[in-house]
Protein backbone atom coordinates (compact mmCIF):
# COMPACT_ATOMS: atom_id res chain seq x y z
CA UNK A 1 0.00 0.00 0.00
CA UNK A 2 1.46 3.58 -0.93
CA UNK A 3 1.37 5.66 1.77
CA UNK A 4 1.39 9.88 1.57
CA UNK A 5 1.68 12.38 4.09
CA UNK A 6 -0.28 14.86 3.40
CA UNK A 7 -2.84 17.88 4.09
CA UNK A 8 -6.79 17.12 5.62
CA UNK A 9 -8.42 20.12 5.17
CA UNK A 10 -10.32 20.85 8.62
CA UNK A 11 -11.51 24.65 10.22
CA UNK A 12 -14.32 25.81 8.40
CA UNK A 13 -15.09 28.78 5.63
CA UNK A 14 -12.63 31.28 5.46
CA UNK A 15 -10.38 29.72 8.60
CA UNK A 16 -8.49 27.12 6.77
CA UNK A 17 -6.77 24.56 9.46
CA UNK A 18 -5.12 21.11 7.69
CA UNK A 19 -4.08 17.70 9.31
CA UNK A 20 -1.05 16.33 8.35
CA UNK A 21 -2.04 12.82 8.47
CA UNK A 22 -0.57 10.02 6.92
CA UNK A 23 -3.16 7.97 4.44
CA UNK A 24 -3.44 6.03 1.40
CA UNK A 25 -2.79 7.51 -1.65
CA UNK A 26 -5.60 5.76 -3.01
CA UNK A 27 -7.99 7.81 -0.51
CA UNK A 28 -9.87 10.85 -0.91
CA UNK A 29 -8.20 14.20 0.55
CA UNK A 30 -10.58 14.33 3.07
CA UNK A 31 -11.19 10.72 3.44
CA UNK A 32 -9.89 8.19 5.23
CA UNK A 33 -6.49 8.31 6.98
CA UNK A 34 -3.88 6.22 8.89
CA UNK A 35 -2.79 8.15 11.74
CA UNK A 36 -3.35 11.88 12.17
CA UNK A 37 0.50 13.57 12.80
CA UNK A 38 0.21 17.32 13.83
CA UNK A 39 -1.88 20.86 12.14
CA UNK A 40 -1.03 23.23 10.19
CA UNK A 41 -2.59 26.78 10.66
CA UNK A 42 -1.96 28.61 7.43
CA UNK A 43 -3.40 31.84 8.47
CA UNK A 44 -1.71 33.14 11.46
CA UNK A 45 1.15 35.04 11.23
CA UNK A 46 3.57 33.31 10.95
CA UNK A 47 2.35 29.93 10.13
CA UNK A 48 1.38 27.38 12.66
CA UNK A 49 2.92 24.38 12.54
CA UNK A 50 2.13 21.49 15.36
CA UNK A 51 4.15 18.10 14.04
CA UNK A 52 4.36 14.18 16.13
CA UNK A 53 8.08 14.49 15.20
CA UNK A 54 8.82 10.76 15.99
CA UNK A 55 6.18 9.72 14.00
CA UNK A 56 6.34 11.89 10.89
CA UNK A 57 9.99 10.55 11.16
CA UNK A 58 8.37 6.69 11.38
CA UNK A 59 6.53 6.98 8.37
CA UNK A 60 9.48 9.03 6.45
CA UNK A 61 11.69 5.66 7.30
CA UNK A 62 8.88 3.39 6.18
CA UNK A 63 8.60 5.05 2.71
CA UNK A 64 5.44 7.23 2.82
CA UNK A 65 5.85 9.98 0.52
CA UNK A 66 5.32 13.90 1.70
CA UNK A 67 2.74 15.70 -0.84
CA UNK A 68 4.55 19.15 -2.55
CA UNK A 69 3.32 21.18 0.29
CA UNK A 70 4.01 18.76 2.90
CA UNK A 71 7.25 18.43 2.27
CA UNK A 72 7.84 21.87 2.21
CA UNK A 73 6.56 22.28 5.66
CA UNK A 74 8.75 19.86 7.29
CA UNK A 75 11.83 20.90 5.39
CA UNK A 76 10.97 24.31 7.38
CA UNK A 77 9.87 22.75 10.71
CA UNK A 78 13.59 20.83 10.29
CA UNK A 79 12.16 17.23 10.03
CA UNK A 80 13.93 16.51 6.92
CA UNK A 81 17.33 17.81 8.01
CA UNK A 82 16.66 15.26 10.92
CA UNK A 83 15.76 12.19 8.77
CA UNK A 84 19.08 13.02 6.45
CA UNK A 85 21.32 13.04 9.59
CA UNK A 86 19.41 10.13 11.43
CA UNK A 87 20.13 8.35 8.00
CA UNK A 88 24.02 9.69 8.49
CA UNK A 89 24.12 7.97 11.67
CA UNK A 90 24.73 11.55 13.21
CA UNK A 91 24.09 10.58 17.30
CA UNK A 92 20.56 11.89 18.62
CA UNK A 93 22.02 14.89 20.64
CA UNK A 94 24.07 16.38 17.58
CA UNK A 95 20.40 16.09 15.64
CA UNK A 96 18.45 17.73 17.89
CA UNK A 97 21.24 20.65 18.36
CA UNK A 98 20.97 20.83 14.38
CA UNK A 99 17.55 21.31 14.30
CA UNK A 100 17.04 23.50 17.17
CA UNK A 101 19.81 25.94 15.08
CA UNK A 102 17.67 25.21 12.24
CA UNK A 103 14.41 26.71 13.48
CA UNK A 104 16.23 29.37 15.44
CA UNK A 105 17.66 30.47 12.06
CA UNK A 106 14.25 30.22 10.55
CA UNK A 107 12.46 32.36 13.24
CA UNK A 108 15.13 34.63 13.03
CA UNK A 109 14.38 35.06 9.25
CA UNK A 110 10.88 35.27 9.99
CA UNK A 111 11.02 38.36 12.49
CA UNK A 112 13.07 39.95 10.06
CA UNK A 113 10.25 39.34 7.22
CA UNK A 114 7.34 40.33 9.74
CA UNK A 115 5.16 42.63 8.56
CA UNK A 116 4.09 45.18 10.41
CA UNK A 117 0.70 45.27 10.37
CA UNK A 118 -1.85 48.42 11.26
CA UNK A 119 -2.22 47.59 15.10
CA UNK A 120 1.83 47.20 15.23
CA UNK A 121 1.93 50.72 13.90
CA UNK A 122 -0.67 52.15 16.02
CA UNK A 123 0.98 50.42 18.79
CA UNK A 124 4.20 51.99 18.07
CA UNK A 125 2.72 55.58 17.54
CA UNK A 126 1.14 55.58 21.15
CA UNK A 127 4.59 54.22 22.79
CA UNK A 128 6.19 57.06 20.80
CA UNK A 129 3.23 59.76 22.21
CA UNK A 130 3.89 58.16 25.44
CA UNK A 131 7.56 58.99 25.54
CA UNK A 132 7.13 62.12 24.18
CA UNK A 133 4.65 63.29 26.91
CA UNK A 134 7.27 61.61 29.80
CA UNK A 135 10.00 64.04 28.55
CA UNK A 136 8.21 67.02 28.51
CA UNK A 137 6.78 66.00 31.87
CA UNK A 138 10.30 65.54 33.42
CA UNK A 139 11.49 68.75 31.17
CA UNK A 140 8.90 70.44 33.00
CA UNK A 141 9.59 68.69 36.57
CA UNK A 142 13.34 69.64 35.71
CA UNK A 143 12.54 72.55 34.88
CA UNK A 144 10.38 73.76 38.06
CA UNK A 145 12.70 72.40 40.68
CA UNK A 146 14.82 75.15 38.73
CA UNK A 147 12.89 77.57 39.27
CA UNK A 148 12.40 76.64 43.03
CA UNK A 149 16.08 76.36 43.65
CA UNK A 150 16.57 79.92 42.35
CA UNK A 151 13.47 81.22 44.48
CA UNK A 152 14.92 79.55 47.90
CA UNK A 153 18.20 81.47 47.32
CA UNK A 154 16.84 84.94 46.39
CA UNK A 155 14.98 84.33 49.83
CA UNK A 156 18.13 83.59 51.44
CA UNK A 157 19.88 85.66 49.95
CA UNK A 158 17.42 88.38 50.65
CA UNK A 159 17.19 87.02 54.17
CA UNK A 160 21.08 87.28 54.75
CA UNK A 161 21.36 90.70 53.22
CA UNK A 162 19.58 92.52 56.20
CA UNK A 163 21.88 90.82 58.72
CA UNK A 164 24.79 91.79 56.45
CA UNK A 165 23.07 95.68 56.05
CA UNK A 166 22.80 95.05 60.39
CA UNK A 167 26.20 94.21 60.76
CA UNK A 168 27.63 96.64 58.65
CA UNK A 169 25.80 99.23 60.33
CA UNK A 170 26.99 98.22 63.84
CA UNK A 171 30.44 98.10 62.71
CA UNK A 172 30.47 101.77 61.13
CA UNK A 173 29.01 102.90 64.42
CA UNK A 174 30.01 100.92 67.44
CA UNK A 175 29.17 103.15 69.87
CA UNK A 176 26.10 103.36 69.41
CA UNK A 177 25.48 99.37 69.74
CA UNK A 178 27.41 99.99 73.23
CA UNK A 179 24.54 102.47 74.38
Amino acid sequence: MAVKLRLRRLGRKKLPIFAIVAADARAPRDGRFIEDLGRYRPLEEPSHVELKLDRVLYWLEKGAQPTETVESILRREGVLLALHLRRRGVPEEEIQKAVAEHRARRYAKLQAQAKVTAADRKRAALEAERQRIAALEAEQARKKAEAEARKAAEKVQEEAAPTEAAAEASAEHPEQGAE
